[in-house]
């Protein structure tokens, strides 16, 4: 659970960045950036798994392309649900998600808690 609270932080960090860098993608403010983290670990966990079986063939096809389209999507559905977020568009939610999961592996990477813990110690 600490675990997860620690991601939490370092994501909405990662939508602070990210949204500063598109110019047509506006998050309110910082506690905006912590509920929209906490949104999208929802979406992720819960919806994002439907959405992969049900496009599985779509997704094979396209060679896994077909997930962008769905990280998009799930975007897109996170800025129809929290008003401190909004988003111009596919092509802005499309650039947004690539940009946050960047800037969320590289801060991941630096702060060391992408690194499974030791269950023993």
């Amino acid at each position: 659970m600490k675990n997860w609270f620690v991601r939490v932080l370092i994501s909405s960090i990662a939508v602070l960045i990210s949204a500063y860098m598109l110019p047509h993608v506006d998050i309110v403010s910082w506690q905006a950036a912590i509920m929209l983290a906490i949104l999208l670990s929802f979406l992720n966990a819960f919806l994002k798994p439907i959405l992969v079986i049900l496009t599985l063939p779509v997704t094979i096809f396209s060679l896994g392309l077909f997930l962008l389209v769905i990280n998009a999507g799930i975007i897109i559905m996170a800025d129809y649900l929290l008003d401190e977020f909004k988003v111009d568009g596919f092509f802005w939610a499309l650039l947004f998600s690539l940009i946050l999961s960047i800037v969320n592996s590289v801060l991941e990477g630096l702060l060391g808690t992408n690194q499974k813990e030791d269950e023993n110690e």
